[in-house]
């Protein structure tokens, strides 16, 4: 709703502008994806987050396995079992499916998890940079818009000329 209403708000401002003078608005569009898929520090702090996460995955599969295991293990034999050692085995499968669900709620919470704060800490240095090479070559540009064609304010027509993808990625490259 706030990217519609910046959108909106862009395309007035424009209105306004482009009527209250005859100087062209110059406008730019980027596709950041295709910048974080070529650029290669980000090409590395995503193949270390896809290391992480199937290091997790693995730990949830094996974790997985276990809590079958004992499931089925407590199946065979809960016919043989007193109550009591039903009721404490029936508790220690509860317990482990505790702990699985917790794993994963750690690992993979929406706001709270670690793969969002490794998220953040990896690639957020990472987009600062794309923002800041954006910014110089709008300028080097005179460009008075920039829009990301991969986010969710979506283009419906974008003339090839204004595509500065590959030189806000030139730029990156570069390191200046």
């Amino acid at each position: 709703m706030k990217k519609l209403f910046l959108f909106v708000s862009i395309l007035l401002f424009l209105t306004v502008a482009v009527s209250a003078q005859s100087s062209a608005v110059k406008i730019g569009y980027v596709d950041s994806q295709v910048i974080l898929n070529q650029f290669p520090p980000a090409i590395k702090a995503q193949s270390d987050l896809d290391a992480l996460i199937q290091s997790w995955n693995k730990q949830i599969d094996s974790m997985t396995v276990a809590l079958q295991q004992a499931y089925q293990s407590y199946q065979q034999q809960a016919e043989t079992m007193t109550a009591d050692a039903r009721a404490q085995k029936e508790q220690e499968i509860v317990l482990q499916q505790q702990r699985l669900d917790q794993f994963r709620q750690q690992k993979y919470s929406q706001q709270s998890g670690e793969l969002y704060a490794k998220q953040e800490q990896m690639l957020g240095p990472i987009k600062e940079r794309v923002f800041d090479a954006i910014d110089k070559v709008a300028k080097e540009e005179g460009m008075n818009f920039v829009f990301d064609k991969a986010g969710d304010v979506v283009l419906l027509y974008a003339d090839q000329e204004f595509d500065i993808t590959f030189k806000v990625l030139d730029n990156l490259k570069r390191g200046r």
